[in-house]
């Protein structure tokens, strides 16, 4: 099984390639990344997370589960809503858990893309699903949340990473 890579690891600074085969090993992948965010607590996970370079994302909040290949991302609400966010990648070096800060998000978004079968789908989302999506669809572009953050705390933040 793979395992979470870290802040630090360059996968996670390199922006994924679109997914070109809706094959068996794809949804393979989807089950495993599943299992991994599960197994760390975690909402979401993408697939640069666990050093897999393809865009392609799974989530679990707020009672809504699914998974997003080749995610394309739409702001419908720009209005910014600041939330306390963590991630699996940014994790505290004495705990290993994520670390948390207050993070600006768009209130409302449209995420489409395509299921593990190829299909189109299309999800609109507000409040934490919506951060949620951006948060993973930042990972796909290799984007950390704490690159969303004032100086000061993104340095507080990174200073308590291993």
């Amino acid at each position: 099984m793979h395992e979470i890579r870290h802040i630090g690891d360059p996968v996670l600074r390199t922006p994924a390639e679109p997914v070109t085969e809706f094959d068996r090993e794809l949804r393979r992948l989807i089950d495993e990344m599943f299992q991994v965010m599960y197994a760390a607590d975690g909402v979401g996970l993408a697939g640069p997370q666990i050093g897999v370079g393809k865009r392609v994302f799974v989530y679990d909040i707020v009672n809504r589960k699914g998974h997003v290949v080749n995610p394309e991302l739409t702001i419908d609400d720009p209005e910014q809503i600041v939330a306390e966010e963590g991630c699996l990648s940014v994790p505290s070096k004495e705990t290993g858990k994520p670390l948390y800060a207050p993070t600006p998000r768009a209130a409302g978004v449209t995420l489409r893309g395509f299921d593990r079968l190829g299909r189109p789908i299309t999800v609109k989302a507000r409040g934490m699903l919506a951060r949620c999506f951006q948060h993973e669809f930042d990972h796909l572009n290799g984007t950390l949340y704490v690159d969303r953050l004032p100086k000061e705390e993104r340095r507080r933040i990174l200073l308590q990473t291993p």
